[in-house]
């Protein structure tokens, strides 16, 4: 069995400015690759799991997400920190785009992508960690048992779902995951 750090992509590998779907708007998290090093050095392999509902809203295609995702991955890659998958949800109940208006169980707080990452590797949950920007991330790791996830923002939510720690920024990580 593997154990994989589970990350979110827009506010944890990139700024999140609002459907980001475009080279020239991805901007790396400072510290991303830094952090994925770390967690390679220390055996974990690393999906990134991420709700897309521009897709669903139309704000651009799942060809344009799934392009960016290509270069994304070339961009770990060249940094020596190769990611093993990247799984996504284009869906979203309030669609304006029909075949994608759907209460799923892969839109995030649901833990359907994590789910489908577990029927396609043999992962070991309880080993693993997540990284997220928002509730529903910790909402999904706490679903399908993951062992530690990290929360990435000034909210303060560690009472409300006993999250692992709550981080200001990525290099923050550095000091909790080698532990």
């Amino acid at each position: 069995m593997i154990k994989v750090a589970f990350l979110d992509r827009d506010g944890v590998i990139n700024i999140d400015y609002g459907y980001v779907v475009m080279r020239e708007q991805f901007e790396f998290m400072d510290g991303v690759f830094t952090v994925c090093r770390l967690l390679r050095d220390l055996n974990y392999e690393l999906i990134v799991i991420t709700n897309q509902s521009g897709i669903a809203r139309g704000y651009y295609s799942e060809q344009d997400f799934l392009d960016l995702t290509a270069w994304m991955c070339e961009q770990f890659q060249s940094q020596g920190v190769p990611l093993l998958d990247v799984f996504y949800c284009p869906h979203h109940p309030e669609a304006t785009i029909s075949n994608y208006r759907q209460n799923c169980r892969c839109r995030k707080p649901s833990p359907g992508m994590i789910e489908q990452a577990c029927e396609k590797y043999s992962i070991d949950l309880q080993n693993s960690i997540l990284i997220g920007d928002k509730i529903s991330d910790m909402q999904a790791a706490k679903a399908v048992g993951i062992g530690k996830f990290y929360f990435l923002g000034k909210e303060d939510i560690e009472k409300q779902l006993a999250v692992s720690a709550r981080v200001d920024n990525l290099l923050q990580l550095k000091y909790l995951i080698a532990k």
